[in-house]
């Protein structure tokens, strides 16, 4: 079965594409340029042209990226941390993009989670459900010291 062949330029427009339907990282194109099976040359032309075009902008993607985990998913800023040095961004620009949480939300965030988990929880027993919601908090990312202070509220 054989591939389409495409020019450098129209997969050039096919990334462009992929950039603007949202932000997206270097990993994330370096991945799709490697289902063209482009040479190194024309791979780096094509990442130069999207970067100063402004179609690739890491810190954009960070800040973004951040901003809707914590909204939509309600990740805490260790997992967000996590997720984006597995994109292989930049501690600098990691700074800058936990910046994007407002730290009142952030807090009123954790307690939303920690009293809506905790009507869930079943366990009788005050230590484990302790240990419980203690850890879901932790796998969705929080700070354990501010995990620790969310407890003595919640569960007192």
């Amino acid at each position: 079965m054989d591939k389409k062949v495409f020019t450098v330029n129209e997969i050039k427009r096919k990334l462009e594409q992929y950039c603007v339907y949202r932000d997206r990282c270097h990993k994330e194109v370096e991945q799709k340029m490697k289902e063209y099976k482009l040479i190194p040359e024309a791979r780096e032309m094509i990442l130069l042209s999207l970067m100063q075009d402004n179609f690739l902008n890491e810190e954009r993607f960070a800040k973004s990226f951040a901003r809707g985990k914590f909204r939509i998913k309600h990740w805490g800023k260790n997992r967000i941390v996590r997720e984006l040095k597995f994109r292989n961004i930049s501690a600098y620009i990691m700074k800058t993009a936990l910046k994007e949480i407002d730290e009142t939300e952030y807090s009123e965030k954790l307690i939303q989670i920690a009293v809506k988990r905790n009507e869930i929880i079943t366990e009788t027993n005050h230590y484990k459900r302790r240990k419980k919601l203690a850890d879901y908090l932790f796998r969705k990312g929080f700070e354990s010291d501010l995990i620790y202070k969310v407890l003595k509220e919640v569960l007192n």
